[in-house]
């Protein structure tokens, strides 16, 4: 986005990390999340844009997140960047060469005067471009004049990712580094009291064993001698009141407190259209289902890890984190110095899924260290990890449809627990009079951390799950209820068309496979999935996905499609095999073994397909997620009869006969 509007060539371009300063905020994002499409004239932008530097500086927002890099950042920080930057660069070629600004063009990484047929490489002309101030209202490209955008250009990323020098926040090095290894409270909140080091203390490569309260570590001279000797301690925690909750009485507590909510009245109005009660006590049927997700872990295939020393009152860390300004006043809170005394050293990350913008990790880094006095490299095993993430949380999710015996949609109502962001999440696109959606507060002990695509990958899942419900009570295909629902929408209905054009929906399936269907609009973009599925002796496989998106503009055709196979994989992982379970107050899973993912071979074939419609530019990394989930339930209906409410489908037992009577399943 920036080379483009800078009309650089895109073989010139490199990057580095922005250094974790306050400079560095994240000033676009902030812009265009709280005021994003919004029309300023010319002469408030630079004041708005102040506002918001000094806003994001203030909460220590540098962060990478919420599917807002092309929509955000892209469009109000790099955009503007690059245009700026090439107004600057014509300046200072005019002055040097003494002709109106006028006669002068950018392009490929040039400044170029036709009439006399000069032309100079921009570093010819970057250090007197530096002494002008740069407009905040660039005259920006048009797309038809895109040379890079719009175009999948070759990712400057991949070589290193690929040949192995890419550097992570695990391949951190620091002379003199030993390694810590750490086991956290099994109960969150808990705190060690003692512990017994059984001779862990005087194993081989044994440095010392640190108490952090919330967990203990073991600082050895290799993460081996480290892992092992922590085996050897006994440690005592503090009761919280939390040991006895196990999942079951979690969801039975949301439960509980939806149903008190509904007699008395008091919960939150999300959406509230029409005379909902009036539709009910009109309608002629009234379909009712109660939906529920677990708790997931991040699970990122990078461990969790940072690396600190803590020296002559200074830290510096080395970390690959979301939002480096955010864990550096972490950092220094949590050591009690001032932000000035951290630097941080950001690195690629092996995943972040929202997990890598929390800083416990490399809190917890500085704080051993600190103590040791020697650089301290922190990894989590994958135990710690999937025990003691920031989940995304476990949510109920209680539904009724009001219908006619004309197969209308009278009204939709809909009332959950624990709201999040984005707020849109539990809304519905479908044209439907009278709707109530509400939300109601049902705490737990376990610590949230958002998650790929936050609320939506709940949502995504209960609402079109239900919808799918609803065409089937009221005897009509689920793709063309949509489409009946959404004639007021265009981009949703060119979206969910394509899909349903390029999956062949309508096909006659055999016994034992099913197709279904979802749309879902999140940040900013609006996606359709189709799911093939074939179920064998009780086993489901995921077949084919097929994947349609309108981002408005795809910046990047192969990155957009690597993002939507990337979260559909994601999703997916979820929707087979994500369950954390509580019991007796902790996570009872620990590793790939009982907290499964999606494998090589069990990968469907992902076809995606991309609309242009011109409408405000979306995000790509979080939209794919959603749509999955409720797809692949609505074709295990079709294929099984069995409806899936609950995730993950691992759950379920689909041993079924299938009979097949004259083409019918």
């Amino acid at each position: 986005m920036l080379a483009d509007e800078l009309d650089a060539r895109w073989q010139d371009m490199s990057f580095i990390e922005a250094p974790a300063e306050d400079e560095y905020a994240n000033w676009a994002l902030g812009k265009g999340f709280v005021i994003g499409g919004v029309d300023i004239p010319k002469s408030l932008v630079p004041t708005v844009d102040g506002l918001f530097m000094q806003v994001t500086s203030a909460m220590h927002l540098q962060i990478t997140g919420g599917s807002a890099s092309v929509r955000a950042t892209g469009v109000y920080g790099m955009r503007i960047a690059g245009a700026a930057a090439r107004e600057l660069l014509i300046k200072a070629a005019a002055a040097q060469w003494e002709v109106p600004e006028s006669e002068l063009t950018a392009k490929h990484s040039q400044i170029i005067h036709s009439r006399s047929g000069r032309q100079a490489n921009f570093s010819q002309f970057a250090a007197a471009a530096a002494q002008f101030k740069p407009s905040r209202t660039p005259r920006l490209k048009s797309i038809e004049d895109f040379e890079i955008m719009g175009r999948s250009v070759a990712r400057h990323d991949i070589p290193s990712k690929v040949d192995g020098t890419a550097v992570f926040g695990i391949d951190a090095d620091v002379p003199d580094m030993k390694y810590a290894a750490i086991k956290g409270a099994p109960v969150f909140g808990a705190q060690a009291l003692e512990f017994n080091a059984n001779g862990a203390d005087q194993a081989t490569g044994v440095l010392q064993i640190v108490n952090l309260g919330e967990a203990v570590a073991v600082v050895a001279d290799g993460y081996w001698n480290a892992s092992q000797a922590l085996k050897m301690i006994d440690i005592t925690w503090s009761k919280t009141g939390s040991e006895g909750l196990d999942s079951e009485k979690l969801f039975a507590q949301f439960e509980r407190d939806i149903q008190a909510a509904k007699r008395s009245g008091d919960a939150t109005d999300d959406v509230s259209i029409g005379d909902v009660e009036a539709a009910f006590e009109r309608a002629d049927k009234v379909v009712e289902a109660n939906y529920r997700v677990p708790f997931l872990a991040h699970a990122c295939m990078e461990p969790m890890n940072a690396t600190a020393r803590v020296d002559d009152n200074k830290c510096e860390v080395w970390v690959g984190s979301q939002n480096p300004l955010g864990f550096k006043y972490e950092i220094a809170k949590a050591l009690e110095m001032d932000a000035s005394q951290v630097a941080l050293h950001q690195h690629t990350m092996g995943g972040g899924f929202g997990r890598r913008a929390t800083s416990d990790v490399a809190v917890q880094a500085a704080r051993i260290a600190k103590v040791v006095g020697v650089p301290v490299k922190l990894i989590w095993s994958r135990e710690e990890d999937i025990r003691h993430d920031v989940y995304r949380p476990a949510i109920a999710s209680q539904f009724r449809a009001a219908l006619s015996d004309q197969g209308d949609v009278m009204a939709w109502e809909n009332m959950f627990h624990e709201k999040h962001e984005p707020d849109e999440a539990p809304k519905i696109p479908y044209d439907i009079a009278s709707k109530s959606i509400q939300y109601i507060e049902s705490l737990t002990h376990v610590p949230f951390g958002p998650w790929r695509s936050v609320d939506h990958s709940q949502h995504g899942f209960f609402t079109e799950s239900f919808f799918d419900e609803v065409a089937h009570a009221v005897d009509k295909d689920p793709y063309e209820l949509r489409r009946t629902l959404l004639s007021d929408k265009p981009r949703h209905l060119a979206v969910l068309d394509r899909a349903a054009e390029e999956a062949g929906w309508g096909e006659q399936l055999a016994a034992g496979r099913g197709r279904g269907i979802s749309l879902q609009q999140s940040f900013g973009s609006i996606v359709a999935q189709v799911v093939d599925v074939s179920v064998n002796q009780g086993s489901v496989k995921v077949d084919r996905v097929v994947c349609v998106i309108d981002p408005g503009f795809a910046v990047s055709p192969d990155g957009v499609r690597a993002q939507m196979e990337s979260g559909i994989i994601y999703g997916l992982s979820a929707a087979l095999y994500g369950d954390i379970n509580i019991v007796d107050g902790a996570v009872k899973q620990g590793n790939f073994h009982d907290y499964q993912v999606v494998r090589m071979h069990e990968a469907p074939v992902i076809e995606t397909h991309i609309i242009n419609s011109g409408a405000a530019w979306g995000g790509a990394g979080e939209p794919g997620t959603p749509g999955i989930a409720p797809a692949l339930a609505n074709a295990v209906y079709q294929a099984t009869g069995t409806r899936v409410r609950q995730l993950p489908l691992s759950n379920y037992d689909f041993s079924y006969q299938f009979v097949e009577e004259e083409g019918v399943i």
